[in-house]
């Protein structure tokens, strides 16, 4: 909205020059949602109190989280709000990739909310059926991927690169339709299963976001793109404004959410960050990264599968408990610790990510 209004009035006044780079807007986009986030939160907060609309402790989960019972949840309103108002405040709303990933991330921020809501209005922590609330996601990631697939006019953009090594793609064709499809809706669950603790699924969604917005941009500039050997991707760098808006609702909604928390994000907020992650990797043509970069929402996911496959197979568990985090403090880490140590993985792994950029 106020790159259109910039364009107007720089005819008339020069310095609004400044609002057409790409990376003046997102840092504003990243302050604005912060801000913005800052305000709205203990209204939010409050606003949810006053409804009862609080947190269903799983009664098979560890003791320690019964103190969470009631705890405000829905809080992924907040972070959609400030991260969607930010975006279309900053963003050029003319650019076709930014209203995907708008789309996206509040087609299964929606379906979060019916989940939550669910949970809510039954008082139980099942909510949504699992069958359900994977044909809606199905069908959101589904056209998602086919309208990539059709705006995608070269096999280099529906090909996968392959990190670490120089120009080494593998092109996918017709069956990038599916593997997209599938980074979308893995990518949404992946940050569904870890959003167990306080803070423990935020923050490694900021850094990541934090760092898509980096490959956003480059991909976005031909000159770069072509410097750093990565796809060339013609608007990606508008993805910028919207990851620095994430950045910024994100730590907003962190300064809530850190331990003992004031108020959980739930489905509604996780669905819509891990689509949005995983439909900003497909446009930036980084899946791979993005799978190197979420190693944590990796392990969380791949640690329910192997707890589930091995109690079917052999009725023995692995973990004392999946996702992998609840295994953690069954043994006797504090809350805090595996939230923290969880974080620090994810630095780590962020800058490896980053360093594809240049070692090829």
């Amino acid at each position: 909205m106020f790159h259109w209004l910039a364009e107007f009035l720089t005819q008339y006044f020069s310095v609004f020059n400044v609002f057409h780079y790409i990376t003046v807007r997102a840092i504003l986009s990243t302050l604005t949602a912060l801000g913005l986030s800052l305000w709205l939160g203990p209204h939010m907060i409050q606003w949810l109190q006053s409804r009862q609309m609080g947190q269903q402790v799983r009664e098979l989960g560890p003791k320690s989280h019964y103190i969470k019972q009631g705890t405000p949840t829905m809080g992924g309103v907040l972070i959609l709000v400030t991260l969607i108002g930010s975006t279309v405040l900053w963003g050029n709303l003319h650019n076709r990739f930014l209203w995907l990933v708008m789309a996206v991330t509040l087609g299964f921020g929606a379906i979060g909310w019916l989940d939550d809501y669910q949970k809510i209005a039954k008082k139980n922590s099942k909510g949504l059926s699992a069958k359900h609330k994977y044909i809606l996601q199905s069908v959101l990631a589904m056209v998602a991927a086919i309208y990539l697939y059709i705006v995608f006019k070269n096999s280099g953009h529906t090909s996968v690169m392959i990190p670490f090594l120089k120009e080494v793609f593998i092109p996918l064709g017709i069956l990038f339709i599916p593997f997209a499809y599938f980074v979308i809706v893995g990518t949404s669950n992946a940050v569904n299963l870890t959003d167990g603790l306080d803070g423990l699924a935020i923050l490694p969604s900021v850094l990541i976001a934090g760092a898509f917005g980096v490959f956003a941009y480059v991909a976005g500039h031909a000159e770069f793109a072509k410097y750093l050997l990565v796809p060339s991707v013609p608007g990606a760098g508008e993805l910028a404004i919207f990851c620095g808006a994430l950045v910024g609702a994100g730590l907003g909604f962190l300064w809530f959410n850190a331990y003992p928390a004031m108020i959980f994000m739930g489905d509604v907020g996780a669905l819509a960050l891990g689509a949005a992650l995983g439909t900003i990797a497909l446009v930036v043509r980084q899946e791979l990264v993005l799978f190197i970069m979420g190693g944590v929402f990796v392990m969380e996911t791949v640690s329910v599968m192997l707890q589930v496959a091995s109690f079917k197979l052999t009725g023995k568990r692995l973990f004392k408990m999946a996702p992998i985090h609840h295994h953690f403090e069954l043994k006797g880490w504090p809350e805090p610790h595996v939230i923290v140590r969880f974080w620090i993985i994810t630095v780590v792994l962020v800058l490896i990510g980053l360093a594809t950029l240049k070692i090829r």
